[in-house]
């Protein structure tokens, strides 16, 4: 006698999961919606990053350039210093040439003032300062009496502190942008916690936290300005 066999099929096959229930619209929507934070965070993470590398290379730039303004200007100094050493000396010398009455070791002496030195000494000896207690103790403290290089020296130095500061104005704004990616990342955690939620109340306002951060990290990165 010919045994039947019968082949049942397993439950989950031949019958339609009983725990799946249709999505709704509004829940579609809401998924939407945190795909959509999610990628508006991921994007402005990416450029407030790219920003803050930007003006990290401008803070070392313009650091460089001051340094470099510094270099420049120190050495204007020291030729300045130089050249008004060199002055002070050969005056010291022609006045004691005049003190001892040395007429010709006093000219070669004036004959080797510098051309920059002598309207200072002309202007000096108009003050007749052997006979005016009133006149300056000596060229160098003449009005016009100017080195060239240590004006060069101040004007360096100027744009040098314009340089520095221009650095410490970037850094700032790269730790800014720096900051900025906070609120992202924290769009980019809600949003993708919302995703988990089921109890649409607790969802919805996830979201809405989220989207708040997003506009404030937007509103915070448009006062920074780009590089």
């Amino acid at each position: 006698m010919a045994q039947h066999v019968h082949a049942h099929a397993p439950h989950e096959l031949s019958e339609p999961p009983q725990h799946e229930r249709p999505v709704s619209r509004s829940e579609r929507w809401l998924e939407f919606a945190a795909v959509l934070l999610l990628s508006f965070a991921t994007l402005t993470t990416a450029w407030s990053g790219y920003q803050a590398a930007l003006f990290s290379g401008e803070q070392s730039q313009r650091y460089a350039q001051s340094n470099g303004l510094r270099i420049h200007a120190q050495n204007q100094a020291t030729k300045a210093g130089q050249f008004r050493i060199e002055d002070l000396l050969i005056f010291n010398r022609w006045l004691d040439a005049r003190e001892m009455g040395n007429k010709q070791l006093e000219q070669i002496y004036r004959r080797r003032f510098r051309a920059r030195f002598v309207p200072a000494f002309r202007a000096w000896i108009a003050e007749h300062p052997f006979t005016n207690r009133h006149a300056r103790p000596s060229p160098l403290y003449e009005p016009n009496y100017r080195v060239p290089e240590a004006i060069r020296s101040a004007e360096l130095d100027g744009e040098a502190d314009k340089r520095y500061a221009e650095g410490t104005k970037a850094k700032d704004t790269d730790d800014k942008y720096i900051l900025s990616t906070v609120f992202f990342a924290a769009v980019l955690f809600f949003s993708g916690i919302s995703l988990r939620l089921d109890w649409r109340p607790l969802r919805i306002a996830v979201m809405c936290f989220a989207a708040t951060m997003l506009f404030g990290g937007l509103l915070f990165v448009l006062t920074l300005g780009t590089a």
